[in-house]
């Protein structure tokens, strides 16, 4: 029996009671109450499963029934560096050619930080399969570019405003009298985009080993190219096409100690002045190692380090310390500064890094004489950009050896 034809049989067989009572010329007894509801209830039951049943058959009638439907293929796996994204893009075509005597020219999609969008670009003379997915850059410590803003660009360069002179001041004044005016001036300054780039060489046996292959590019490529951007970052002197880096900026504050015993207070007259200066707090410093060191190495008259013995935390105490930074600072300890410097500044509120694009790979066996020596020439590139609003929330502290 169907649901309909079950709903029909429940409903006479209520109606019939009702009935029969009506007939008598009497009330409906209890028991009789009860078995009504029940059969009421049981139409109600019937009524949702019959209009379920009809709304999914106009449902799949609607539809038809269509083509023939086809497993869709499990996605590649995310690449965890730059190194094993260039291999994914051409690693395995790399390995096909050697021997052969066929020129190419391979090239992967954009490399980005997680924070940018990920652009997709034209895969060279061999179409490489283009992984979507977004990998973080290598990085063994903080740098200079972490510490700093980030940003994305799509234009060539960037214009901004820096403010130079201020004159006239706030002041308190009588309830009708002369406000005093405030004058402000800027400069217009405009970073232009600098390309970072750099290549090696490997034999095309190397190519066949993909593992290689990826150590090779996140190893040396991308750590150099980390390495120099950073060296910009700081020390560019803004002659095309390099950048104009935070030690050469117009408007740094500068601050010098006076005595070897006088370097930490200078680095911490160093943080105030950013404070006073620019309402702006420090977020960060960079110091060359050797300088480090000294701070690092740097012991009271019992012969206890401050900054923390061999094996355990300041003064004996705590864990194993594993960099600790100068005045609780973020301290990024690097050679791209010259020892006797350090740099303090409010880092992510005063200058920017903008990145156009990201880190691109390319391959090829046609330059200079690769092909005839069976070698494959890789290049890694980038172009950014240094935007610095607040030249006075950094401060270019001078140590003393003395």
């Amino acid at each position: 029996m169907n649901l309909k034809a079950q709903r029909e049989t429940a409903a006479k067989a209520a109606r019939a009671i009702a009935e029969g009572a009506k007939a008598a010329e009497r009330d409906l007894t209890a028991d009789e109450v009860t078995k009504i509801n029940g059969l009421v209830e049981e139409v109600k039951g019937l009524d949702i499963q019959i209009k379920a049943a009809e709304d999914a058959s106009a449902l799949l009638d609607t539809i038809g029934t269509g083509p023939e439907v086809k497993q869709t293929p499990a996605q590649p796996s995310a690449a965890k560096s730059l190194g094993e994204h260039a291999v994914k893009g051409f690693g395995e075509q790399l390995a096909k050619v050697k021997g052969s005597s066929e020129r190419f020219s391979f090239g992967t999609s954009e490399y980005k930080a997680a924070t940018d969008s990920h652009a997709r670009a034209d895969g060279g003379a061999l179409h490489a399969q283009i992984d979507e997915t977004v990998v973080q850059g290598f990085r063994e410590r903080p740098t200079v570019a972490s510490w700093l803003g980030s940003g994305t660009l799509t234009a060539a360069s960037i214009t901004y405003y820096v403010e130079a002179l201020k004159e006239g001041a706030f002041s308190a004044v009588a309830e009708g009298g002369l406000k005093p005016q405030l004058h402000y001036t800027y400069d217009q300054v405009n970073d232009a985009l600098t390309k970072i780039a750099g290549r090696v060489k490997i034999n095309d046996e190397m190519a066949e080993d993909l593992p290689f292959l990826v150590s090779e590019i996140n190893g040396r490529l991308l750590y150099d190219l980390v390495m120099f951007e950073e060296a910009q970052l700081l020390n560019g002197n803004g002659t095309a096409p390099q950048l104009r880096g935070l030690l050469n900026r117009s408007g740094v504050q500068v601050e010098a100690s006076t005595a070897a015993a006088d370097n930490a207070d200078a680095v911490f007259r160093g943080i105030t002045k950013v404070q006073t200066a620019t309402g702006l707090t420090v977020d960060g410093m960079v110091i060359n190692p050797l300088d480090y060191q000294k701070f690092r190495l740097s012991k009271d008259a019992n012969g206890q380090y401050f900054g923390g013995g061999i094996f355990t935390g300041q003064y004996g105490n705590g864990g194993i310390p594993q960099q600790p930074g100068l005045w609780g600072q973020n301290t990024i300890v690097t050679s791209a500064i010259a020892a006797g410097t350090v740099l303090v500044g409010a880092g992510k509120q005063a200058a920017t890094v903008y990145r156009k694009g990201g880190v691109r790979v390319e391959a090829t066996n046609s330059n200079e004489d690769d092909f005839n020596y069976n070698r494959i020439s890789i290049r890694a590139e980038e172009r950014i950009a240094l935007a610095v609003r607040k030249p006075s929330a950094f401060v270019k502290v001078t140590l003393s050896n003395l």
